[in-house]
């Protein structure tokens, strides 16, 4: 493929592990932080230890603090940024983009007060470029693809064509990418395997084994699917990469931050305290939000975000909320899958 100018906005360990595998293919990287010594860490000493601590990145790896220097004559812009902020970036490099711009986003939530998905978002504050918005997700630990771990995921698009190019751009021997057209159910399942990863930390941390924990993911995955139908997705789209494959991955790992803050919630540590000791972004906090309502509003039965939500944000203890959901009313497996019956 040819060189491509590329931009990634981000300077945390997802965006920079993307930017590593953009080096890897050739192209030519701008690595914007809000954070200035991350991008002055980078530029001297090709480390970002806040974020991948221990880890050699490449040389020709530039990074900068300028937002406008950072997406000026880019071919491609990836915004791999916590779902709260994409708004408000986009907003400010749309005057600096170029007309034929491919524009990618790696982040995994939604918007919290309008329930919005992240390329809903970016189309409202790039109105030109609409055909040519893709979302990348999948089961990809940044420690593991920067150390060129086998690993494989899918870009959706609209457009087939984006989507074909942006699988050009980014695959390698280590970094396998699929196209795919279900933009919706790629970015649900993307965003609410995190509410499931809090879920299956929390039950960790109270000391449950594996049963309770195969089951949070199974019934997660039910629920994930229920929402993503309910919003136009479609069915199968859960059942792979972006679905199941990074449900399982998010639930299980020792990199996942959601993981990691449901299993201290578990052991007794208040909201607070989790975010405090964290201290990085856990989107699940703010997704599970932006579930809940989105689930009232579209009358989806959601019961595992409908407890963690009141663990996060009603003071509900934890074993409480296992006690309720063992205890609902009794059902059918699979009408509850297809239908979401209450």
């Amino acid at each position: 493929m040819k060189k491509k100018k590329v931009a990634v906005l981000g300077g945390g360990s997802w965006g920079t592990a993307l930017a590593t595998v953009l080096i890897d293919n050739g192209h030519e990287v701008s690595l914007w932080s809000r954070r200035k010594s991350v991008a002055e860490e980078i530029n001297t000493c090709h480390r970002n230890e806040s974020y991948l601590p221990g880890i050699d990145l490449p040389e020709s790896l530039q990074a900068t603090d300028s937002l406008q220097k950072a997406v000026k004559e880019k071919d491609v812009v990836l915004f791999v940024l916590p779902s709260q902020s994409v708004r408000d970036v986009a907003r400010q490099a749309a005057p600096h983009l170029k007309k034929e711009v491919i524009v990618m986003h790696a982040s995994k939530g939604f918007e919290l007060e309008s329930q919005k998905r992240i390329s809903e978002v970016l189309g409202e504050e790039l109105p030109d470029l609409t055909q040519r918005i893709a979302v990348l997700s999948g089961p990809s630990h940044a420690e593991e693809v920067v150390k060129k771990s086998p690993t494989t995921v899918v870009v959706a698009s609209i457009c087939p064509k984006v989507a074909e190019e942006l699988q050009s751009l980014l695959i390698t021997s280590a970094f396998r990418v699929y196209t795919h057209p279900d933009v919706v159910g790629v970015e649900v399942g993307g965003s609410l395997k995190n509410i499931i990863a809090l879920g299956a930390g929390l039950s960790d941390g109270l000391g449950y084994g594996d049963n309770a924990k195969a089951a949070l993911i199974t019934r997660g995955l039910a629920e994930i699917a229920r929402l993503g139908m309910a919003m136009d997705a479609q069915a199968i789209t859960f059942a792979g990469l972006s679905g199941v494959g990074d449900l399982v991955v998010t639930c299980t790992s020792r990199h996942s931050r959601n993981w990691r803050a449901g299993n201290l919630l578990g052991q007794g540590y208040s909201l607070e305290e989790v975010l405090e000791k964290m201290d990085m972004v856990v989107e699940g906090v703010k997704t599970t939000q932006a579930a809940y309502r989105l689930a009232e509003r579209l009358g989806v039965d959601m019961p595992i975000t409908k407890e963690l939500y009141a663990v996060l944000f009603e003071g509900k203890q934890p074993k409480k909320a296992v006690q309720d959901l063992m205890s609902r009313g009794k059902t059918d497996e699979m009408e509850e899958m297809i239908r979401g019956t209450r």
